[in-house]
């Protein structure tokens, strides 16, 4: 089936900071747990800056699950995006 991916505008402005080739692996990776993103997504205690995190290397995707669509809040560098 698949989720449609949804970005934010914040979300938007942190994958244009980051690297080309952070980018395309992030993009990857997203595209692939878009399929079945509960075998990859592990919930967040802290629930103000979301509901779900994918782990794609040091890097974090933020995100929430609305119906079948995956709604992209935030992504950044392990070290800086709980902040």
């Amino acid at each position: 089936m698949g989720y449609r991916l949804v970005f934010t505008a914040r979300a938007v402005k942190d994958i244009e900071s980051l690297e080309p080739s952070v980018k395309k692996r992030i993009g990857e990776k997203l595209k692939e747990y878009a399929e079945d993103p509960f075998s990859h997504a592990r919930k967040l205690s802290d629930r103000r800056l979301g509901t779900f995190r994918f782990r794609i290397g040091d890097y974090r995707v933020i995100f929430d699950i609305d119906g079948d669509t995956i709604v992209v809040l935030r992504v950044g560098h392990r070290r800086k995006i709980y902040r």
